[in-house]
């Protein structure tokens, strides 16, 4: 289902939301066949066991502004899991708050970290996520679990959804950066592997560079016999959804009204899967 969607009357509104939660949050250390990944873990507080969802990080990695992402999440109801992505070369953030996309140093700085990505390994990564969190008290593991990614974490979210099958019910990408390529290994590629509900919200600026890529992807998502949702967010840039997006032309990256509605949208689809 491919939409273009310009407001915030949407169908958030299709499901009652329910109070925030407080919500507890630590630092934790997953190994991985790579290694020890460095991760954040939010959950709520208080006895019982919840559904667990895997938000991945843009670019600027596991940061304050992710961690603030993730305990909003939690608040809803969620055992989160925020992983360092670079956790092969770097400990996180992984790259500063001095990096600029317009120097090409920093450029190759950040092409290198993304170099061990592949989806065998970023499965290999949501594996061992995963089976970190189902050893959890506060997990639920007759739930189905989550994934959420923003940027390089839209990707990410694929491989993780094809690589976990069995566990991952649902996936949200958000400016998601390299879904559709004509490369063998392209993530819309990797539709066949998962059993997953997705919903994809572009970026307009995106969309403009590769507007057949959604086309791409709803096509994807038929022939695998899997719900999906698509819309572009009229009037967005890359990268709208994080609240510390720098400015871009003169002009903030981030747009609170739609980065409302995306959050609004991804909570719809949690509530209704992840029982």
């Amino acid at each position: 289902m491919v939409r273009s969607g310009t407001g915030i009357a949407v169908a958030t509104g299709a499901v009652s939301a329910p109070a925030p939660i407080a919500v507890s949050e630590v630092d934790v250390a997953i190994h991985t066949a790579s290694g020890i990944c460095d991760a954040a873990l939010v959950h709520p507080l208080g006895s019982g066991a919840w559904p667990a969802a895997i938000m991945f990080p843009d670019a600027f990695g596991l940061r304050p502004t992710m961690r603030d992402m993730a305990r909003r999440l939690a608040a809803e109801g969620y055992t989160v899991l925020v992983p360092n992505p670079f956790y092969r070369l770097t400990k996180a953030p992984g790259v500063g708050p001095d990096f600029d996309f317009q120097k090409p140093e920093d450029r190759a700085r950040l092409s290198a970290l993304r170099t061990p990505l592949t989806n065998e390994n970023v499965m290999r990564d949501a594996s061992a996520f995963v089976a970190f969190l189902d050893t959890q008290p506060f997990v639920s593991r007759k739930a189905r679990m989550g994934v959420v990614g923003y940027c390089m974490g839209g990707l990410m979210t694929m491989q993780a959804a094809a690589g976990v099958p069995d566990r991952i019910g649902a996936g949200a990408s958000f400016h998601g950066g390299g879904l559709v390529t004509d490369k063998l290994d392209s993530p819309h590629r990797l539709v066949q592997k998962m059993r997953a509900e997705y919903y994809f919200g572009i970026a307009a600026n995106d969309d403009e560079r590769q507007p057949e890529a959604k086309t791409e992807l709803a096509e994807a998502f038929k022939a695998a016999k899997l719900p999906e949702k698509i819309e572009v967010y009229e009037g967005t840039l890359h990268g709208w959804c994080i609240r510390d997006m720098p400015i871009q032309g003169g002009r903030p990256i981030y747009d609170e009204l739609q980065a409302e509605r995306a959050w609004g949208e991804l909570l719809v689809l949690f509530r209704r899967v992840l029982t």
